[in-house]
Parts: C-alpha cells; sequence; structure tokens
C-alpha cells in the first residue's frame, strides 16, 4: 500500500477512519520447530525427560488425593532424571571404549556424577531433600532449550507466560546453582542419619561421599566448591563467636580440618 493509500484511510471523519486493519500476531512457524527438533534429537529428548522430572518431583512434594501413594514418583523423578545424565553422558561422549584414558574422562563429566547420583538415591528410602538438586538442574535447562524451542515459532504474543517463566530462571541462574550445591552437601548427613536408622544401605554415606568428591572437583561447575568455601568462613566465625561455647567451637574447628583433609586436588578450570 502506498503512503497516499495509508493517508486516504487515515484521514477524514467518515467510515475509512474505522476500518484500520488490526495489529496481527505473527503466525508459528511449526516448521522451524520441527527442523530443530529433527535436527537436535538428543537435546529434545532431554527436553522431554527434564520435564517429566520436573513433574515427577512436584507430584512427590506436592501430592494430589486423585493420585493415591504418590510414593512412585519419587524413583520416577530419578529414572527420568537418570535418563537425562545418560542422554547428555552420549552427547558428551559418544565413542564409548572400556579404556582406562576413557574411564578418567567420564569420571570428569558432570552427566556422569549425576547418573551416579540417581543411581545412589532410586533404592533408598526416600529423602525429599534429595530431590532438590535434580528438580533444579531439570529446571534451568529446561528453560533454556524451552527458550529455543519458542524461538523457533517466532516472536509472538501467544507464550508470553512461557518467556516470563524462561526469563525468571534465568535471571535467578546462579541462584538455582547455589541452592543444588548447598542440597549437595546437606544430603551427606542425611545419608549418615539413614544409614544408622536402617533406611538406607552402609555403603551410601562411603558412595555420597565419593559423589560429593567428583561435584568438588567439577571443572564446569564450582559452585560446590564455592559453597564449602562460603559455609567453612561461617563455621569459623560461628566457633569464633563469644557467644559460642569452648565446646562447640573445638568440634567446629576439627570438622572443619578434618573435611579439608578429605577435599580433593581442586583441578585447573576447564577450556
Amino acid at each position: 500500500m502506498s503512503e497516499e493509500d495509508q493517508g486516504t484511510n487515515s484521514s477524514g471523519d467518515g467510515p475509512s477512519s474505522t476500518h484500520l486493519p488490526p495489529q496481527q500476531i505473527t503466525p508459528l512457524t511449526w516448521f522451524n520447530l520441527i527442523e530443530i527438533i529433527k535436527n537436535r534429537k538428543i537435546d529434545f529428548c532431554q527436553w522431554l525427560t527434564r520435564l517429566f522430572t520436573i513433574i515427577f518431583g512436584i507430584l512427590y512434594i506436592i501430592p494430589l488425593p486423585i493420585f493415591g501413594n504418590v510414593s512412585s514418583f519419587y524413583s520416577k523423578t530419578f529414572l527420568a532424571a537418570a535418563a537425562t545424565s545418560a542422554l547428555r553422558l552420549h552427547q558428551r561422549l559418544p565413542n564409548p571404549s572400556f579404556t582406562q584414558l576413557f574411564f578418567a574422562q567420564l569420571m570428569l563429566e558432570d552427566s556422569c556424577h549425576y547418573l551416579f547420583y540417581c543411581l545412589i538415591f532410586i533404592y533408598c528410602q526416600p529423602i525429599t531433600l534429595a530431590l532438590l538438586p535434580v528438580e533444579l538442574f531439570a529446571i534451568l535447562h529446561f528453560a533454556s532449550f524451552s527458550l529455543t524451542l519458542l524461538e523457533s515459532l517466532g516472536r509472538n504474543n501467544r507464550f508470553w507466560i512461557g518467556r516470563v517463566f524462561i526469563s525468571l530462571v534465568e535471571f535467578q541462574a546462579m541462584t538455582i546453582l547455589r541452592m543444588a550445591a548447598v542440597a549437595e552437601i546437606m544430603i551427606f548427613p542425611f545419608a549418615v542419619v539413614y544409614t544408622f536408622a536402617g533406611k538406607a544401605s552402609l555403603l551410601t554415606p562411603f558412595v555420597y561421599y565419593r559423589f560429593l568428591t567428583l561435584r568438588y572437583a567439577s571443572r564446569r561447575n564450582q559452585y560446590t566448591r564455592i559453597m564449602f568455601a562460603e559455609i567453612r568462613l561461617q563455621l569459623d566465625h560461628l566457633s569464633r563467636s563469644r557467644r559460642c561455647p569452648a565446646v562447640v567451637g573445638n568440634v567446629i574447628h576439627k570438622t572443619i580440618d578434618l573435611v579439608s583433609r578429605l577435599a580433593p586436588p581442586i583441578p585447573p578450570p576447564s577450556n
């Protein structure tokens, strides 16, 4: 339409001024979405398993009467999270081999750490806190790929709620990672208590300690090391407080020394 036509339609007091075309919503480009799913099949499968992880975790933490006994959602959450970790591990190391080098590379991968983590708790008595790290990581990465899928559909206002959710998650990404790291650390005392209570295997604390050392030495996610350092500073400050009894302060210092000796060496940062 020419500028003259636009001027004609937008001027005057007649009916023509009431027939302005409404603002159009950009049509959804489903072809782009399908192409992304075809080209990134494993990423899309991880997106689905993360969605199941989130749903099953919520249904366990906030049970609904229509589902009756929701204890099965606990194991389903870890099954979905384990599937996500296995798919991610396949992406990172697509050519497995029974060699020492491959095993060393395997132990460096965060996805291997969390596959290990899921196998630890899937057969234990439910520890609700153990769901927190897998739920937080699922939300974080689910939002990331959801943005990719929404962008492939074109910019429109139909999914504004989804975009607000994604923006909120991305804005709080650092907080989410810190919360997951704190949960990883705090689960260890629960694992010990559950072992003495007969609700977990005798090997659980030792296996979980191995998981914690892997997380502490992670090349890609340093938040476990950061939170260990921050907790140490807080405990050290508490032990030096005048209100802290000498016995408690002594226990805190001995605990800090023990944990420091058990900590693995810090690896070089990942490229």
